[in-house]
């Protein structure tokens, strides 16, 4: 019986160790994704950009003049949507992890209500379950 305890006992250490590497990366890997979509963006941005300076170089006079604003407006369009989506995806993620740290405590006080083995297993599969 003692085995049984102590291989239940290493197991919740184990898991619970990994659910809370797991939790702390969530929102690294939100972040990093939002800033890779930011830069790719960005990158999409200067690359068009430059496409359309190119196509303006055949012009001349004011035709040419409005033609290198066009674009430099829309390089500056396409950046800020950038930006913006790269905050929204980020606040998306803070939001999500807000919320799963809301569950799990009120996961973990139906927890409060048991006691012994069945409160550790409680509290164990509330924190895998809510990534805590």
């Amino acid at each position: 019986m003692k085995l049984t305890t102590a291989a239940f006992i290493a197991f919740n250490l184990v898991t619970l160790g990994a659910a809370h590497s797991y939790a702390a990366s969530i929102g690294n890997v939100t972040e990093d994704r939002a800033e890779a979509k930011y830069d790719a963006s960005k990158d999409s941005a200067k690359s068009q950009y430059n496409a359309a300076k190119k196509g303006c170089k055949k012009l001349s006079g004011n035709a040419k003049d409005v033609c290198m604003k066009d674009a430099k407006a829309a390089m500056v369009n396409a950046k800020a949507k950038a930006k913006a989506a790269e905050k929204s995806e980020t606040a998306y993620g803070e939001a999500a992890q807000d919320g799963n740290k809301a569950n799990y405590k009120a996961a973990k006080e139906r927890c409060d209500a048991m006691s012994g083995k069945a409160k550790d297993a409680c509290v164990g599969e509330a924190k895998m379950k809510y990534h805590q």
